[in-house]
């Protein structure tokens, strides 16, 4: 067994000159924890189910229900579909290769599973800020939320979070120019931009650099937007002179900031200190936060306690009886 897997590593490079060049990576996942594998397989199925059942529950009400055609449930429309596709563009995989004696890659999946993965986590940072400002003009203006949040802006924002997110993904992908010597164990579950970067031998500080000024205008600028805009709610709650009022808007917008500080805290954590600083098996564990418990937490945080969402499922149920 041993042998056979020395041989696959090494058909996994060619020699070219001197230099050796990787044609596949190696993913290392949870098998150098081989006795939590069987935990591990469950608890990402469990995730990954409730991420698809979740998040299809909302897109499906959403559509059904025309009392939900607002803006808020636009935006939540959208989330839920981000976090539909970035479960499946890793959890799958992770299932696959948890039980794998060989789970490799080949580069040109590596890097699309990275770009698709980096687009999808960018578009949901833009989102989420754009979120917390369809709040604060509800609660802050509600008189003028209906012509600042028309359908058109609402479309333009949308549209504008996932079109920077494209082209910053782009921006940082086509700037990696990087030369791989002979290593290609990646130790993470799947293909992630920092992983894939401590494997190359040519020099990467432009590359650490350009993530460094990425992860500020994709999670720093829009963490702080997100708390400014939750200060500015928090003041406009305070000013309810009901008490039972007060208690459930501050519990809702505590468990949407506890969410977006699980997301963001977890990327910035990773993204945003210093290489050197870095442990692999602490980052890949890190990255289960943003890549796999958001997604589930948000239908559940942002919508299906929502009585709207409950009269929606309500009438659903309804009608199939």
């Amino acid at each position: 067994m041993q042998h056979e897997h020395e041989h696959k590593r090494n058909c996994s490079r060619v020699v070219m000159g001197n230099a050796t060049a990787v044609l596949e990576f190696l993913l290392i996942g949870i098998s150098n924890y081989p006795e939590l594998r069987g935990t591990f397989f469950t608890l990402v199925l469990i995730t990954y189910l409730s991420t698809l059942l979740g998040n299809g529950l909302i897109i499906f009400l959403i559509h059904f229900d025309h009392h939900l055609h607002t803006p808020m449930y636009f935006f939540l429309s959208h989330l839920s579909f981000l976090d539909l596709c970035y479960g499946t563009a890793s959890m799958p995989q992770a299932l696959v290769h948890c039980f794998s004696t060989h789970p490799y890659l080949s580069y040109s999946q590596c890097l699309i599973q990275m770009s698709v993965s980096l687009a999808l986590a960018t578009a949901e940072c833009f989102l989420l800020a754009i979120m917390a400002y369809d709040r604060v003009v509800a609660i802050s203006n509600p008189l003028r939320y209906t012509v600042v949040m028309n359908g058109p802006m609402c479309v333009w924002l949308a549209a504008a979070s996932w079109g920077a997110a494209l082209v910053l993904t782009a921006m940082l992908v086509l700037s990696l120019r990087l030369h791989f010597c002979g290593a290609n164990v990646i130790n993470h579950f799947v293909c992630e931009i920092l992983s894939l970067i401590k494997l190359a031998c040519s020099d990467t500080r432009l590359n650490e650099l350009m993530i460094y000024i990425t992860g500020i205008f994709t999670l720093l600028l829009p963490f702080g937007f997100v708390l400014l805009s939750y200060i500015q709610i928090a003041a406009a709650v305070l000013r309810i002179r009901s008490a039972q009022g007060r208690f459930k808007a501050f519990s809702t917008c505590g468990s949407h900031l506890m969410v977006v500080t699980i997301f963001y805290g977890a990327a910035i954590s990773m993204y945003m200190k210093p290489q050197s600083k870095s442990s692999p098996d602490q980052d890949k564990f890190v990255s289960v936060f943003y890549g796999a418990l958001t997604p589930m937490l948000n239908p559940l945080i942002y919508s299906l306690r929502n009585k709207d969402v409950k009269g929606a499922m309500r009438k659903v149920m309804a009608k199939r009886a």
